[in-house]
């Protein structure tokens, strides 16, 4: 089994040494600096490279810059999705988002996780859970959102959280750890 088959498959996978994984990495990185570059009245240039970066897109997204993503691909938006900048998404799993979702800047989505074993964790080694975020949903500034976690639909998620477990349908969740503060 490659490196690669061992990331998708969520198991442990060397990240820092394996050349596919590697390329796939430097490709994307790349390719966020280009886009980066792109100036703010060439919209269409610019999503056109994201429209082909990212594994899906909807109708109707804007990423506004800068945005880094580790390899893009993995990463899947609905309608109607606005990311706002300073938006991380390390996509070393599937990364969805639902339609009209909206993001506020500086959040960040990390599907890599890193053994609590020293010696594998010394060895580059890691894992990939996927996130999924639901549809109707607002992230506010500066939120993480840990490997592994669902937030379901209609959900707002308040300022400055760490999302560390799933958040159900139709709630306000905030907090560090995220919690639910009510119901909507």
């Amino acid at each position: 089994m490659t490196e690669k088959e061992k990331q998708q498959a969520g198991m442990l996978y060397d990240a820092n040494h394996d050349p596919e994984v590697l390329a796939d990495l430097h490709r994307c990185e790349q390719e966020c600096f280009e886009i980066n570059q792109i100036a703010p009245n060439n919209r269409e240039e610019r999503f056109r490279r994201l429209r082909n970066l990212f594994g899906k897109t909807g109708k109707g997204f804007t990423v506004v810059s800068p945005f880094f993503c580790d390899y893009g691909y993995n990463i899947k938006v609905g309608n109607n999705f606005f990311c706002n900048a300073y938006c991380v998404i390390l996509d070393e799993a599937e990364v969805t988002f639902g339609d009209n979702v909206f993001i506020a800047p500086s959040c960040s989505f990390y599907t890599a996780g890193h053994p609590l074993n020293v010696e594998d964790r010394n060895k580059g080694l890691e894992y990939a859970r996927p996130i999924h975020v639901g549809n109707n949903v607002w992230i506010g500034g500066n939120v993480t959102v840990v490997p592994g976690v669902t937030i379901g639909n209609n959900v707002t998620i308040g300022a400055g959280s760490v999302v560390t477990h799933d958040i159900p349908d139709n709630v306000l969740a905030a907090g560090n750890p995220c919690r639910i503060i009510k119901r909507l």
